[in-house]
């Protein structure tokens, strides 16, 4: 894992410094991201706190353990925001009933956003973190086009 930091050159370019984050801030992130899980879920409030304390104290290596932090905190929102997109607006019954299945699968916490996309033609796609099912039509003869 490493992180990009900027630095100018006399050309006004910002090549990419690679730094290499430690296994202490590592460990040192997942504990802070840990402390702020509630019943499995990320507490934005703790969140918020865990950082304006690492801020305030600044600890040895504290910017690859923010960063290191940040990253697993983007991840877990990923992985709790689902996407589904139709060619259509949903019926309600069709809403909830896409809700209720995520929420088996992925567990509780999964924040939902519907969205138009006349491009699908029909069906549905369905994004959750990196996972995606896609079931339109679209994506269908993308595929029959490719196997010609």
């Amino acid at each position: 894992m490493t992180v990009a930091l900027a630095q100018r050159n006399p050309g006004g370019r910002r090549p990419p410094l690679q730094m290499k984050i430690t296994k202490q801030a590592r460990r040192g992130a997942k504990q802070l991201f840990r402390s702020c899980l509630v019943n499995g879920l990320l507490d934005e409030n703790r969140v918020r706190q865990v950082v304006q304390q690492v801020i305030a104290q600044k600890p040895r290596g504290y910017l690859a353990i923010l960063s290191h932090f940040q990253r697993l905190v983007r991840l877990d929102v990923a992985r709790r925001t689902a996407g589904i997109e139709s060619a259509i607006q949903l019926p309600e019954n069709l809403r909830t009933g896409a809700q209720t299945n995520l929420a088996r699968r992925y567990g509780p916490g999964l924040n939902v956003s519907f969205a138009q996309n006349p491009d699908l033609i029909g069906g549905l796609r369905v994004q959750v973190g990196s996972d995606v099912y896609d079931g339109s039509i679209r994506a269908r003869l993308a595929a029959l086009a490719e196997s010609f």
